[in-house]
C-alpha cells in the first residue's frame, strides 16, 4: 500500500526538511491536530504495522488513557477467528422497544455520557407497515405500546460496503470475519463514510468524549471499544473485543426477550444458521445492494 494520505506526506517532510524545519513546517496545522502526538501524525497505516508497532501504540493510548480520563484500562488487538464469519438476526415479534441493548452498548462501548450516544437506533414503527419514513426513534412512552413493532437498527457489517468505498484514506475496511471496522488513528473525519451508511450506523465525535473514570469500560481494543479521539467516525463493531473472545455482543446479553441471535455463518450448527434456514428473513433496503449481514425476522 502506498502512503499517499497525510501520513505519508508528513514522513516525506521530514526526511527533506529535518526536525527542526519539520516542527515549523506542521506549525499551521496544529489547531487540528493539537490532541495528537507526532509519533500518531506519523503513524502507518494499521495493515503495514508490526507486532512491535502495535505494542508500541497500545501502551502509549493506555498510557493517554490514564493521564487525561484517569482510568486503567487494557487495549488489545484481538484479530480475526479462522473459520468464523459473523452474522446478527433480530426477532421483530419479540423486540419490545425497551432500548436496553442502546443502553448496553452506550456503556460497554465508553460512549460520550454528555450526549448519551449509542451505535443503536430503535424505531418505533406502525403494525402492518415496513415503511421507515413513519417510523420515529424518539418516542417517550411506556413499551411496548399498541399498535407498534421495533426494530433496532445498528450497524449492518455489509459485505459490499458503500461506508468502504468512499473512504479516501482507507481508514475503514472489511476484516475476514466479516465486521467492518475503523481506525481512529487514521480516521481524517471527513464523514463521506457516515454520508454513503443508507443504514445511519456511523457517528461523529464532534466533541471529545467525556466518560468518568469509573464508568470507563477498561476491557477495550484498539479497533473497537476504545475512547474515540474528537473529530473521527466510529460505529458498532459487533463488539469485537468480546466477540473475537468467544463471548457475545452487549446488546444481546442485554436484551430481556431473547430477540437477539448472534453467532458463526460458518458453523452449520449455530443458531444464527438455523434462524437463516427455518425463518422467513430479510434485510433493511435489500435493494441497495449492500448485502448485509444483519438479519430480521418475525415469528410467524
Amino acid at each position: 500500500m502506498e502512503e499517499t494520505t497525510r501520513r505519508g506526506a508528513f514522513k516525506l517532510m521530514g526526511a527533506t526538511l529535518g526536525a527542526a524545519a519539520f516542527a515549523r513546517a506542521l506549525a499551521p496545522i496544529t489547531e487540528w491536530t493539537d490532541d495528537l502526538s507526532m509519533d500518531e501524525l506519523l503513524q502507518r497505516h494499521y495493515k503495514e504495522l508490526t507486532r512491535s508497532d502495535m505494542t508500541a501504540i497500545l501502551g502509549r493510548l493506555e498510557a493517554q488513557t490514564l493521564a487525561e480520563y484517569g482510568a486503567v484500562v487494557s487495549i488489545g488487538d484481538p484479530r480475526p477467528i479462522p473459520d468464523v464469519q459473523f452474522g446478527y438476526a433480530l426477532n421483530l415479534s419479540a423486540c419490545i422497544g425497551c432500548r436496553r441493548c442502546a443502553e448496553a452498548c452506550h456503556k460497554e462501548n465508553n460512549h460520550d455520557r454528555a450526549t448519551g450516544n449509542s451505535w443503536i437506533r430503535v424505531l418505533e414503527i406502525d403494525k402492518g407497515t415496513v415503511d421507515l419514513a413513519f417510523s420515529t426513534a424518539a418516542y417517550e412512552h411506556n413499551v411496548p405500546a399498541n399498535g407498534k413493532y421495533y426494530m433496532p437498527v445498528q450497524c449492518h457489517q455489509c459485505d459490499n460496503a458503500p461506508c468502504v468505498k468512499v473512504c479516501p484514506v482507507e481508514a475503514t475496511w472489511k476484516e475476514t470475519d466479516g465486521i467492518v471496522v475503523v481506525d481512529y488513528n487514521w480516521c481524517i473525519g471527513c464523514r463521506y463514510c457516515e454520508a454513503a451508511c443508507p443504514y445511519h450506523a456511523r457517528r461523529f465525535n464532534w466533541t471529545k468524549p467525556e466518560v468518568p473514570a469509573a464508568e470507563v469500560n477498561p476491557d477495550q481494543a484498539y479497533l473497537g471499544n476504545r475512547i474515540r479521539p474528537q473529530g473521527v467516525i466510529d460505529k458498532c463493531h459487533f463488539c469485537l473485543h468480546r466477540t473475537r473472545k468467544g463471548k457475545l455482543p452487549a446488546c444481546l446479553e442485554a436484551c430481556p426477550t431473547g430477540s437477539r441471535v448472534f453467532g458463526n455463518l460458518l458453523d452449520p450448527t449455530s443458531e444464527i444458521r438455523w434462524v437463516l434456514e427455518n425463518k422467513r428473513v430479510y434485510v433493511l433496503k435489500e435493494d441497495l445492494g449492500t448485502q448485509p449481514r444483519f438479519f430480521y425476522f418475525f415469528n410467524a
